[in-house]
């Protein structure tokens, strides 16, 4: 289950020539492969191309008619393994997955991949999730395009250009014998807009047909003496091609006035911004009709030496947009102009920021700075500049800080591993704090309030793996955990199987809540779903104890607390030696909510009897110790004044966005027995029998409320 369906819009994908397509940027990107004639796809899930392989797994029938092989990869090493079919054989083939996390874990397969060189185009999508948004460390993929020399495309963020650039893309691949990368960012990846269709293009050779004439050429395969010939064939041969096809082809794009004295140099995806900050100046309008030449760089590696020269020829200075660190395209460019001792200026980093989001805002302070250095005339008269953080400052919003909490991003409500992190906390507090290694997926949220578990995360699937320097046995054993995706992504090996062999006295638990849940919901080995498409129900604790693990335990139900403590508690304390692992089974909330949320309003709609569990607090009962909150953190738990002077501790709160999980419950009851939470069951469409034992109840509930209040002893007026 994908956090998407896009069944609908895959039907966009059979245009035709002439046709026009309108919708996602994902879409043109997969209608962009299609038209290229692609035999093979592959890839891994992970912002911001996530929805790409929810497009192509929802896009099977389309692909089957074409005869595209489409595999849904277990890590982005297997993916990128997977472009080796177009070393051999000239087939088209292409991966995607998340830069550039991704890139890392595929760096052994893209290095073999460029050293050999393909006979068929190859191409790497990556999502380039670099900025303050991100949820990775803050790298590019430049520097690994570099250094492995395979070819880099970063195209201007329209639809046609994208589009374009695929088919160009395996072009420049076959016609250079190299790889080639093209990177889209998250904006790029999310935007809409339209470009008209070619007919979808039917692989020749096919997957099927190629395995009928096996082909080998030892010269492709990186062993030695072949490996030392690679690298001269990349400088002398693979090099030239690359560059005489990107200036034949014209990749690269020139906007604006032919003559001018001062110049734009930018990467391809941030051409949107540019032209948003130079219509801030005055120096554009909205559609691209620029007053100031700009050299778009579609293609980002290699530099176009003869095209850098030509732009900058004549003008006093230009100034390079080059979003992030270290600045590679700026040091090219220097690069360039001493080679040929070109004296026009080079701006760059010296007004623009070196790392970070290069937005409108921050591009139009630096364009602005370029201007009023190299040509101030040309700015002339302007609208006020708009302030970024002018909003920020706004009475109104300073005064909301006063009256709303700050929260931390966190884990969804009804979670199913709130319940597990909970249990951890109630276990340190009963024999002590733990180390704990965390890993990538949604229980790194545990690192952060209310829980603060957690010491360091290294990697998808790598909690188990970094614990292992705490493997000895000793007083004290770590606790590594790792999620359903990560363990199948390589946390089985480098995890479990890593620690069996060196007899690791850590404890391992593995939140297993059906689906590769923080990349989008994608169905994995062990998904309790049926998926016609894919083979899933593969228990994890076969695997784990296939690679010989002996301690393992089994928890279908997360949400009892007590029974989580004790299993914590028991692996932590016992006599048995080697890994102890613990396998914490319950499904994704948020998933679940996808799916029962539509067909329970159907329900109700048909008229229909239909039960909603919900949870309340009793405020009478509540005492406002709040462990609940301190234990769960859930989003639906708040507290709440009451109007008794004489109870001036807020009370705890659970509001309509509750799912009726019973966590917090749960919760405090492990914790300390609190009995002020109840569940109700909202009943919609009641029966006869649903109505009559709703009025008794009340009634009942009235007579005792009644005779409560008679025996009250209260203080009349004297």
């Amino acid at each position: 289950m994908a956090e998407r369906s896009f069944a609908r819009e895959v039907e966009h994908l059979r245009l035709g020539d002439g046709d026009v397509f309108r919708g996602e940027a994902i879409l043109a990107i997969t209608k962009g492969l299609l038209q290229a004639g692609v035999a093979y796809v592959g890839g891994y899930q992970g912002s911001p191309i996530s929805h790409l392989i929810d497009v192509l797994a929802d896009a099977k029938d389309i692909l089957d008619e074409l005869d595209v092989n489409f595999q849904s990869s277990a890590s982005e090493a297997t993916a990128a393994a997977m472009l080796s079919a177009s070393v051999m054989y000239p087939l088209r083939g292409a991966v995607a997955w998340k830069s550039t996390v991704g890139t890392n874990v595929a760096s052994d397969a893209l290095a073999n991949l460029a050293s050999g060189g393909v006979t068929g185009g190859a191409m790497v999508i990556v999502g380039e999730d670099y900025g303050e948004g991100s949820s990775i460390m803050q790298e590019r993929t430049h520097a690994f395009a570099m250094k492995s020399q395979m070819w880099l495309l970063d195209p201007r963020p329209d639809h046609a250009c994208i589009v374009n650039m695929i088919e160009k893309g395996f072009q420049l691949s076959e016609a250079s014998n190299t790889p080639v990368m093209l990177e889209v960012r998250v904006r790029t990846c999310h935007m809409h807009g339209s470009f008209e269709c070619k007919d979808n293009v039917r692989p020749s050779p096919t997957i099927r047909e190629a395995l009928e004439a096996p082909k080998r050429d030892l010269d492709r395969i990186v062993l030695p003496p072949a490996a030392y010939a690679h690298e001269q064939e990349k400088i002398r041969k693979r090099l030239p091609a690359a560059i005489d096809f990107i200036r034949d082809h014209k990749l690269n794009e020139v906007f604006g006035p032919q003559e001018a004295e001062v110049g734009i140099i930018l990467q391809g995806g941030m051409y949107n911004n540019v032209i948003r900050a130079l219509q801030y100046l005055g120096l554009s309008d909205a559609y691209g009709n620029t007053r100031i030449p700009l050299y778009v760089m579609n293609v980002t590696y290699p530099v176009i030496e003869s095209e850098v020269a030509d732009f900058v020829s004549g003008k006093n200075a230009v100034l390079i947009v080059e979003e992030g660190q270290p600045d590679y395209l700026e040091q090219a460019l220097n690069t360039v102009l001493r080679r040929r001792d070109i004296q026009t200026r080079l701006w760059g980093k010296n007004v623009l920021p070196m790392g970070g989001d290069y937005t409108a805002h921050v591009i139009m302070k630096g364009v602005l700075s370029f201007m009023e250095g190299s040509a101030p005339r040309l700015l002339g008269n302007r609208p006020p500049l708009p302030e970024a953080d002018s909003l920020l400052a706004e009475p109104a919003v300073e005064r909301l800080k006063d009256v709303v909490p700050p929260r931390p991003p966190g884990l969804c409500t009804g979670c199913p591993e709130r319940p597990i992190f909970a249990a951890m906390k109630l276990v340190q507090q009963e024999i002590g704090e733990h180390h704990v290694s965390a890993d990538i997926g949604c229980h790194l949220f545990s690192i952060l309030p209310p829980f603060n578990i957690g010491t360091t995360t290294m990697g998808f699937g790598l909690g188990g793996a970094s614990a292992a320097a705490f493997g000895q046995k000793g007083n004290k054993r770590p606790i590594a955990v790792m999620g359903d995706g990560g363990f199948w992504h390589g946390g089985l090996t480098t995890g479990i199987g890593n620690a069996v062999f060196n007899k690791h006295d850590g404890v391992f638990l593995i939140v297993d809540n059906y689906y590769s849940s923080a990349t989008g919901g994608q169905d994995i080995l062990s998904s309790r779903a049926v998926n016609k498409n894919r083979d899933t129900n593969n228990p994890i604790s076969k695997a784990v104890e296939g690679v010989g693990a002996k301690w393992v335990r089994q928890v279908d139900r997360t949400y009892n607390v007590g029974r989580m403590r004790s299993l914590l508690k028991e692996a932590l304390t016992t006599e048995v030696e080697g890994p102890k692992v613990i396998i914490a089974s319950s499904e994704c909330m948020l998933n679940r909510q996808r799916r029962e949320k539509p067909k329970t309003a159907g329900k109700i709609r048909d008229g229909k009897r239909v039960v909603i569990e919900r949870f309340g607090v009793d405020e009478d009962i509540c005492t406002g110790d709040h462990a609940c909150i301190r234990l769960s953190g859930c989003p639906s738990l708040s507290v709440k004044h009451l109007d008794d002077p004489l109870r001036d501790d807020p009370v705890a709160a659970i509001d309509n966005s509750c799912v009726g999980c019973g966590n917090c419950g749960e919760v405090s009851e492990a914790a300390a027995l609190c009995p002020s939470f109840y569940r109700a069951d909202l009943i919609h469409n009641p029966t006869g029998w649903d109505r009559f034992k709703a009025r008794m109840s009340m009634a009942l509930i009235h007579f005792l409320q009644t005779r409560r209040d008679r025996r009250r002893i209260s203080f009349g007026e004297a």
